[in-house]
């Protein structure tokens, strides 16, 4: 047999299709011609076979460093800008890091790795880069204070589920997302705007919601994703009048009714849905009508992703999974029958299963265990809710009992407080057992947000 074609990021780009952008904020650059045009300047070839940390913080050139040095570099490490600065030695040496492309090369200067390339807005290549082999894609896991796990891709598994759903519907897509395309699940748009002919248009950090979206109406943005916290945020701006995508998608949290419909009043005519991906376990599966969970019929094998349920726990198992954590006495990350537990508890309510929350993210009541997603769930669904956060507070009484900030939506009046409290306790003692109850309802103007787009979770 002779041996599989090795296909690169670049390899999907090219003068074939006109007219393709990718802009951030500042700038627009063709991804049309960005195959003739570099970042690294002439250093490109010194990368060959390294072992590379993308370290750059402006997220456009990082778009452009990734297209360029995948196909070349033994195995790329993304970071995102947000990274703690004290973990840089630590991932240097579990992912045997010999060279860092940087926009700020003089922050490396102290820093012990073979080589510092400094990336720039790309400019004219002077010659044409040759595929040389198949990168290794290293992610960093989000939502953990300490040192991140790096997760090992292949771009063929991180581009099973593009490939598989082929172009995007309705012509040319121009692609956005909340997220920073560092991490998964921006890392995903990215390469389906890359791989399926489109646009992109970068989020901006720190940019007022109004203006970022006042930039992908005038981009033309007709594909978005985010996390159902970025979709949150969006609705209680008021900035979605005017805004109109055809293809709106959820991920990262657990999508609950209510912003499901919020998105519906809000887009009629998109197609609205909810993903679930993770670092780990890659693409599992979409969910498109309209109801939060997903249908029992999706456990089992289909479209080559393997789905169980074991201790209550999604596990999956597919080619687009990562295939190991990478480092130093780093854990497996498959069980021997090579699925991922994903740590994701679910609960089967007649033919679907619901998301309950995070294994890891179960709050202690008097002894019970409580998953916080569970509470808001019931909460955001009251009609003058947009968002709230459940977390336990601890009661020299009780030993812990669970407090709610609650965001109510536009247009509430404030007078009525003490009403919606008193509607949302008495939804709360209808659905939820007598120790998930909210003990305390503070209605609160804004929630904390993590950089991954998630809402920040910290017991008080």
């Amino acid at each position: 047999m002779s041996p599989r074609e090795i296909f690169a990021l670049r390899d999907y780009l090219g003068p074939d299709v006109a007219g393709r952008t990718i802009s951030d904020a500042r700038q627009v650059v063709s991804l049309t011609n960005s195959v003739g045009r570099t970042c690294l300047g002439d250093r490109l070839g010194e990368l060959s076979g390294r072992s590379v940390m993308l370290a750059v913080s402006d997220q456009l050139i990082s778009a452009i460093a990734m297209t360029e040095i995948d196909g070349v570099a033994k195995r790329m490490l993304l970071c995102p800008p947000d990274l703690n600065a004290d973990h840089f030695k630590t991932l240097m040496e579990d992912a045997g890091i010999d060279a860092v492309v940087t926009d700020h090369p003089e922050r490396w200067t102290d820093v012990e790795t073979g080589m510092v390339v400094a990336a720039q807005s790309p400019v004219g290549a002077a010659a044409p880069v040759r595929t040389e082999r198949a990168t290794e894609w290293l992610m960093l896991t989000s939502g953990t204070s300490g040192v991140p796990k790096i997760v090992g891709h292949t771009l063929e598994g991180l581009t099973g589920a593009i490939v598989a759903d082929g172009p995007a519907r309705g012509g040319s897509a121009v692609w956005a997302t909340f997220y920073d395309i560092r991490r998964y699940g921006g890392l995903q748009i990215f390469l389906r705007a890359v791989i399926g002919g489109g646009s992109m248009v970068l989020s901006q950090p720190g940019e007022p919601i109004g203006d970022h979206v006042a930039r992908l109406k005038a981009r033309g943005v007709t594909h978005i994703s985010g996390t159902p916290s970025h979709w949150r945020k969006l609705l209680m701006s008021g900035s979605a009048a005017d805004f109109s995508p055809r293809y709106v998608r959820l991920s990262g949290e657990i999508a609950d009714q209510a912003v499901l419909d919020g998105l519906r009043a809000a887009f009629p005519d998109a197609s609205i849905g909810h993903a679930y991906a993770s670092t780990e376990a890659g693409v599992g599966f979409a969910v498109n009508d309209g109801l939060e969970g997903f249908p029992a019929s999706l456990i089992g094998n289909r479209n080559g992703v393997e789905m169980k349920i074991e201790d209550g726990s999604l596990r999956i198992r597919s080619t687009r999974t990562a295939h190991a954590y990478i480092g130093r006495g780093a854990a497996d990350l498959t069980d021997r029958e090579g699925f991922v537990d994903t740590g994701d508890m679910v609960e089967l309510r007649g033919d679907r299963y619901h998301f309950v929350g995070r294994r890891g993210g179960i709050i202690n009541i008097g002894g019970l265990k409580v998953h916080p997603e569970e509470i808001e769930a019931v909460i955001n669904r009251q009609p003058e809710v947009r968002m709230s956060r459940a977390k336990s507070r601890r009661s020299p009484i009780t030993g812990a009992i669970v407090v709610a900030d609650v965001i109510l939506a536009d247009g509430q009046d404030a007078a009525r407080s003490d009403e919606i409290r008193a509607r949302i306790l008495a939804d709360c003692k209808a659905s939820l057992a007598p120790h998930k109850v909210p003990a305390v309802i503070k209605f609160v103007q804004s929630l904390d947000i993590t950089a991954a787009g998630k809402l920040a979770r910290r017991d008080a």
